[in-house]
């Protein structure tokens, strides 16, 4: 990601021990720097999470907060399913876990390489921060195998009934695209009320992602963070793909 920190131009808050809790991120710019520094602690994560705010920064930079305008969001009951997609699903040859291998689910989504993409946000001290956000059951994966090795998946936090995805990867093709529809499937029939994309782009547009203001966004979110979390470990879940 390239440098896009620039305290004069932006006018975003510093973020210290003195500063636990973010600016309103409803008077930020539609570029969504809300603030800078402070930790990557629990803590301050899920506070972020909880105000619609996410970090996103390279190596070389500080901790940088995010809620861009608009935001990319997924209502699982609009997830579009073309047809070369629904033979790919009747062919049988994926299956998907949840929660059963997280670190290697960041790590690859860490180390694999993406179109148009030198490098990657998800630095050492990201892989241990939602580690442990998995560990105190708030952070979750998806895994899809193929042939029983594991060819995809994605990462992210639940909190209240919305998903925040962090990121995907994908070794086969489809793969990370069926890892999305089996979390959006599973969601949608345990009532959740969205999947939080954070930013456009095409490829999740074409799943049914659509953009929508950030200032519904933060009024939905505020409602859907009231409703009780499916705290704990997501490995008892199951998903399988019914035409």
């Amino acid at each position: 990601m390239a440098s896009m920190f620039d305290e004069e131009e932006y006018f975003v808050q510093p973020l210290n021990k003195h500063t636990p809790d973010f600016p309103n991120p409803r008077l930020a710019p539609d570029e969504g720097l809300v603030a800078y520094g402070g930790d990557l602690s629990s803590q301050r994560l899920l506070r972020a999470y909880e105000k619609g705010i996410f970090p996103w920064y390279s190596h070389d930079e500080p901790i940088l907060w995010w809620s861009p305008n608009p935001r990319l969001l997924l209502f699982p009951d609009k997830f579009k399913l073309r047809k070369s997609f629904r033979r790919v699903l009747r062919s049988g040859k994926f299956t998907v876990s949840f929660d059963a291998a997280f670190k290697e689910v960041i790590g690859l989504c860490a180390r694999v390489p993406r179109k148009a993409q030198g490098g990657t946000w998800i630095t050492s001290e990201i892989e241990a921060a939602y580690s442990r956000l998995h560990e105190e059951g708030f952070a979750h994966s998806v895994e899809v195998y193929f042939e029983g090795k594991l060819a995809g998946g994605l990462y992210g936090v639940s909190l209240g009934k919305a998903f925040f995805g962090e990121s995907m990867f994908s070794l086969v093709s489809d793969a990370s695209k069926v890892a999305f529809l089996a979390l959006s499937d599973v969601l949608g029939s345990r009532g959740y009320d969205f999947i939080d994309c954070q930013m456009k782009t095409d490829h999740m547009m074409g799943l049914g992602a659509e953009l929508v203001e950030r200032d519904l966004f933060l009024d939905l979110l505020e409602e859907t963070v009231k409703k009780p979390i499916e705290h704990g470990s997501w490995q008892h879940f199951t998903w399988n793909y019914k035409d």
